[in-house]
């Protein structure tokens, strides 16, 4: 999975004004370069999350949020880099509507964990 640095933005802008369809390819690519960053290659892929989202409700897409929390704060460990909860903030801000702000809040810790990797 290539891991790219994404302007955070461009990309809340995008997922605006495509009336979230650049959203939903943002959830997808977060998830497969948080497996990738985390060593969790074989869990479930971007794709596969996205459709328990939409089976569930958005039950699993809560879930998914705290897992990606956890796997990040596990890429930072592994860096040497302050761990926090992000697990739970990402998951209390999606509870109140606000998944966007968790994806540019993932897509920062993304962009920083590449910065030290240099």
């Amino acid at each position: 999975v290539m891991i790219e640095k994404r302007n955070i933005a461009t990309a809340v802008i995008l997922s605006i004004v495509t009336c979230g369809i650049y959203g939903i390819y943002w959830f997808i690519k977060l998830n497969d370069e948080i497996n990738s960053l985390s060593g969790n290659t074989n869990d479930t892929s971007g794709g596969m999350a996205f459709l328990f989202t939409l089976i569930t409700c958005n039950i699993y897409g809560l879930y998914w949020m705290y897992k990606m929390g956890e796997k990040l704060d596990v890429v930072y460990a592994g860096k040497g880099m302050p761990t926090q909860s992000r697990g739970m903030l990402y998951l209390i801000l999606s509870l109140f509507g606000f998944s966007i702000i968790s994806y540019a809040l993932m897509q920062d810790s993304i962009n920083k964990s590449l910065d030290t990797a240099q």
